[in-house]
């Protein structure tokens, strides 16, 4: 029965990077001309960019393939319900990144470019919480390590928090701040980072 909860992950996996890199793109292209993917610039970037993707990896697929190949489980979160729970949990990540994504219109990029100044969104999810594509990207990730709960799946949910911490505040927020100004502080100061009623940056 495992083995169906590893093959699923890896599904899900495989759909998130579909609609992630391919699908997203060919609509950001078909919208506007440009596919919005960007290539990280600085050893910064590269730094959020690789644990962001360790962090996705680990649970998505060395966990999975582990799991295979005989790794045993955490006794603690081996249970047929939580696996369950996990799957859905994952699958609810992978369509509300998509989601998410789209509600960037023209301005979704994969990562930033100082060169550009596409517009600062606010509406829809993004008048939730100011990042919903890396909530989402998270709440995916716990979903995977429910579903396939070994050592590796528990490493990649602590890279991928670091990762979004460390993408959305030394890479996305300095960039915002320095592209929008005033007004992007104003929607700091309005709206969560990541979950309602937490990371919301008040005024001096």
């Amino acid at each position: 029965m495992s083995a169906m909860y590893a093959i699923i992950a890896l599904l899900l996996v495989a759909a998130f990077w579909l609609l992630d890199g391919y699908v997203r793109a060919r609509i950001q292209r078909h919208r506007t001309g440009d596919s919005g993917i960007r290539i990280p610039r600085t050893p910064k970037q590269w730094w959020a960019r690789g644990t962001l993707a360790s962090g996705m990896l680990l649970p998505g697929i060395a966990a999975p393939i582990a799991e295979l190949l005989g790794l045993q489980p955490v006794p603690l979160l081996d249970h047929g319900p939580s696996r369950v729970a996990g799957i859905m949990l994952a699958a609810l990540g992978v369509f509300a990144a998509f989601g998410a994504q789209r509600a960037m219109g023209s301005s979704w990029r994969t990562t930033v470019d100082p060169t550009e100044r596409p517009p600062l969104v606010t509406t829809g999810i993004f008048a939730i919480v100011r990042n919903p594509i890396y909530t989402s990207i998270n709440v995916m990730v716990i979903g995977l390590t429910f579903a396939v709960p070994n050592g590796i799946a528990l490493a990649g949910v602590v890279m991928i928090i670091i990762g979004s911490q460390l993408q959305v505040r030394l890479i996305e927020e300095p960039y915002l701040t320095a592209t929008h100004g005033q007004a992007y502080r104003d929607y700091c100061e309005a709206v969560d980072r990541f979950l309602p009623g937490i990371g919301r940056i008040r005024r001096a």
